[in-house]
């Protein structure tokens, strides 16, 4: 709901929306022909006595400064309000992607970012480490030791760049100078892509992280005690919450799955379960702390399914790998084929379950984002406060359908990827009675 107050503010606001103008003189939505300027400060303008004279057919057009201030200069929409904020639509797509990616920041409103800290290490320039308070913010960028902020996300300088903190311009498209001279950028190394600097910084989503854990362990301490100190009565507060999820796991989970060694690793279940549930659900705050899309981050979720990979095979017994690579029953020459596919299996379950969490988790977040989208276009960027009314109307009631669907998914997904895990966890360590 937040999400969507914050989309109607911005999209029948258009000085929120439009990032660019004259500066210290707006002319949105003026018509300038023939215009008296008398009053008006335009330092640093000059105004040419001669006039420029039009084709036939069109307006004489009077220029201020080098700029054109008749309503064709202005993009044909001087007769519309919002001029600006009309012809500098906002990439809607981009602005989803940038919203459910990772960042070196939390950004709260407008040029207020919660920072967090950035730790770089650089094969020429070695170990930098700062708060991303430091890389200035959208509309004041600065450079610090050869490292600024670019979307969100910070990238390094090539060459030879000053020390310290240092004023940089920004075209707010991704092209940066420093004293004139246009700055060659490059982002971090990746496995795909190899730089010159390596990132080991805290991003929203390693905080999100921290913090899931940190919650996690909080919760699983109170509740333990409350177990010691209570014995025997009645569960209350937080224990009675936990236990009703707690008991859900080992019983219908844990036991099914797992019949003969289900105490061995229900541990390992509750803490993957309430682990993915905390960091789904800090996914849905729309605002700090929360706000980070962990669980819809490819690399959180291969981390998870790798974790489960490792350990079905090291509790895997021999009939477990006899069934895989030389399965019984089946005729000999189909077993090299058997174990082709089988030895697929491998790898293909956690790899489903990667992408089945970080599928549903993601999809939901931009359907939406797509919906409160909906504000800016109707609204025609701020230029529209009818058309933006009518877009809150269609967007209101289905983001909080979304929500409330979203809600049940961050469960829904936890338990699934819970069981499933149980599940091969059971296959790999199952006795099996070969006559």
């Amino acid at each position: 709901m937040l999400a969507v107050i914050v989309g109607i503010t911005l999209g029948m606001n258009p000085a929120l929306v439009a990032q660019s103008g004259h500066s210290g003189h707006s002319h949105a939505g003026h018509d300038h022909s023939g215009h008296s300027h008398a009053g008006h400060d335009h330092s640093g303008h000059s105004h040419g006595k001669k006039a420029v004279k039009a084709p036939s057919g069109k307006r004489s057009q009077a220029k201020v400064g080098g700029h054109d201030h008749s309503n064709d200069a202005h993009g044909a929409s001087g007769s519309k309000a919002g001029d600006h904020a009309g012809s500098k639509k906002v990439d809607v797509t981009e602005m989803i992607m940038h919203h459910i990616a990772d960042a070196n920041e939390f950004h709260i409103a407008g040029d207020f970012s919660i920072p967090l800290p950035c730790i770089f290490y650089h094969k020429e320039r070695g170990l930098s480490m700062f708060l991303s308070s430091k890389l200035g913010n959208h509309h004041h960028p600065k450079m610090h030791n050869g490292y600024l902020m670019n979307h969100g996300r910070v990238a390094a300088v090539k060459g030879t760049v000053p020390a310290g903190t240092v004023d940089i311009g920004s075209d707010h498209h991704g092209g940066f100078t420093y004293q004139g001279k246009a700055l060659e950028i490059e982002n971090s190394s990746k496995i795909t892509a190899e730089s010159s600097f390596y990132d080991f910084s805290i991003t929203k989503n390693v905080f999100t992280m921290l913090l899931a854990a940190a919650l996690l362990l909080g919760i699983f301490i109170t509740v333990a005690r409350s177990y010691k100190r209570r014995e025997g009565q009645a569960p209350s507060g937080l224990q009675s919450f936990i236990e009703p999820l707690f008991v859900f796991i080992r019983d219908e989970v844990a036991r099914p799955m797992i019949p003969n060694k289900s105490e061995k690793y229900t541990p390992f279940l509750m803490t993957l379960f309430f682990f993915i549930l905390i960091c789904n659900l800090l996914g849905l705050i729309p605002f700090f702390p929360g706000s980070a899309n962990l669980s819809g981050n490819i690399a959180f979720t291969a981390v998870l399914a790798v974790i489960t990979l490792i350990v079905v095979s090291v509790s895997a017994n021999k009939d477990y790998w006899l069934h895989i690579f030389w399965m019984p029953g089946v005729p000999t020459a189909i077993k090299p084929v058997m174990a082709i596919v089988e030895g697929m299996g491998i790898i293909l379950k956690p790899f489903v379950l990667m992408l089945r969490l970080f599928a549903n988790i993601t999809g939901g977040h931009i359907v939406v984002l797509s919906l409160v989208s909906l504000i800016f276009i109707f609204g025609k960027f701020g230029a529209d406060y009818m058309g933006a009314g009518m877009g809150a109307a269609i967007a209101v009631p289905f983001v909080l359908f979304i929500s409330l669907i979203e809600l049940l998914v961050a469960f829904l997904q936890a338990f699934i990827f819970t069981m499933l895990t149980a599940l091969y966890i059971g296959s790999a360590v199952e006795e099996h009675d070969h006559h």
